[in-house]
């Protein structure tokens, strides 16, 4: 396993653990009646974000990013893996990546302003270098 699948591995369950960091607040505030439902706006009064505290909803916002993020750099792991063209470069990108996410959590559930987007282009650029990495 190259050390750039091994980080994927690792962001997957970073991605588990918010899951988890979203969902038992989200449960507490709202109920099961409505976190167990099909979430139909209609009959919920809205959605399920605009009915918790902020940080919940922050909480919310920070694992759907990491989903769009995870996306890309599964795409460039597997790249860089496929194409058998790892570096140390992609690999200190796929740890940085990593670090990037982590920190990522809280800065956007406490509202990090402006460390919130630094880390997150961090993280953004370390997935573009990877990328590049497998054509140049």
């Amino acid at each position: 396993m190259t050390p750039e699948l091994y980080v994927l591995v690792l962001a997957a369950l970073l991605q588990v653990l918010q899951m988890a960091l979203m969902a038992v607040p989200a449960n507490i505030e709202l109920g099961t009646k409505k976190t167990l439902s099909p979430r139909d706006l209609h009959r919920l009064g809205g959605s399920l974000e605009s009915q918790v505290s902020v940080r919940t909803a922050r909480s919310i916002r920070a694992m759907n990013n990491h989903f769009e993020g995870l996306l890309l750099f599964a795409i460039a792991v597997m790249a860089v893996t496929l194409s058998a063209k790892s570096t140390y470069v992609t690999e200190a990108c796929a740890w940085i990546y990593l670090v990037a996410r982590i920190i990522y959590v809280p800065a956007y559930v406490f509202g990090w302003v402006p460390w919130r987007s630094i880390v997150w282009f961090a993280g953004f650029l370390s997935t573009v270098v990877i990328l590049l990495s497998v054509l140049f």
